[in-house]
């Protein structure tokens, strides 16, 4: 009988491969090839001396001793790394996760409560996923881009993503007419994601089904992408509420009045408890009431924006 225990490293790659059931998604999520996360689970199957997943054309399923595994695996590795985390964190600390997406209109909201709150001592923690494993990564709450995924979660919803193109101001000629789409033929469109869809979205929306230019450079974040336009190196498409101090300090501008809803949106979740600590409600509330405020602004200036065509 095998004795040694596998790595941590290999075991928290089989509970994530045992998430998505898919090599290619959970090599996204761990940040490593397909074929690295595939050779790591085929080097534990031979230690183990047993299969833990059937490999079939439509995917990957786990096998009775792969089901049998998971849950024991998940629970020693949320267990261990909670111990970790509390045997070397200051007391009171609050660990927030947040995609670096957010970043814009986290970070600044948590300085300014540590600086009103300093008793408080919050890390905040960027990822470029969205989601996160509260059994597997230790955090007390997260910010997260789409709809919250687990259960015995408290979700609260923070603002739904609305989509505009943003430049520097100089970016696109002064004109003696509003600028229209076709004005962007031959100006560099910057894409947040690889699939172009928050482009085509909007340009559906404005009556385009194609891109009006081939010029283009992708981006796998929105942070990537933000900061080739603030460099003045294209046209980004943005979320409202993310860049809404950029926007009131002129560092973009958004040349065009029409902006589409998403249909996703940012969420503040956390594990569900009896007792909250009082540091995570004052921060909940204190996200909460910046949220809503920032709700009002953007669609005060969406109103003021419709009124003026």
């Amino acid at each position: 009988m095998q004795t040694s225990l596998p790595s941590l490293d290999v075991l928290k790659t089989f509970v994530v491969v045992a998430q998505r059931l898919n090599f290619t998604h959970a090599a996204q999520t761990l940040h490593l090839t397909q074929g690295a996360v595939s050779r790591q689970i085929l080097g534990l199957e031979q230690h183990l001396g047993y299969p833990l997943f059937s490999r079939r054309a439509r995917g990957l399923t786990l096998t009775p001793q792969g089901a049998m595994l998971l849950a024991p695996v998940q629970q020693a590795l949320g267990q261990l790394g909670e111990a970790l985390a509390r045997i070397g964190a200051q007391p009171g600390t609050l660990r927030i996760k947040c995609p670096t997406c957010a970043m814009r209109w986290v970070l600044p909201r948590i300085i300014r409560l540590q600086n009103e709150r300093p008793e408080m001592h919050i890390e905040l923690t960027a990822s470029v996923s969205h989601g996160l494993d509260f059994s597997a990564e230790h955090f007390d709450a997260a910010v997260v881009f789409g709809q919250p995924q687990g259960k015995k979660l408290a979700v609260h919803h923070l603002f739904d993503e609305i989509l505009t193109p943003v430049c520097t101001p100089s970016y696109l000629p002064d004109l003696a007419r509003p600028p229209t789409p076709a004005d962007l033929a031959e100006k560099t469109l910057l894409h947040p994601t690889r699939d172009r869809r928050d482009w085509l979205l909007w340009l559906k929306a404005a009556g385009l089904e194609t891109l009006p230019s081939g010029k283009a450079q992708h981006f796998d974040t929105l942070d990537l992408a933000m900061s080739a336009a603030l460099q003045g190196f294209g046209i980004a498409i943005g979320d409202l509420c993310l860049l809404e101090e950029d926007i009131q300090a002129q560092r973009v501008v958004t040349p065009f009045p029409l902006s589409v809803v998403s249909g996703a949106a940012y969420y503040l979740v956390y594990p569900e408890r009896a007792m909250m600590p009082a540091t995570l409600a004052t921060l909940v509330n204190f996200l909460g009431e910046e949220a809503a405020q920032s709700r009002a602004r953007l669609q005060n200036g969406l109103s003021a924006s419709a009124n003026s065509l």
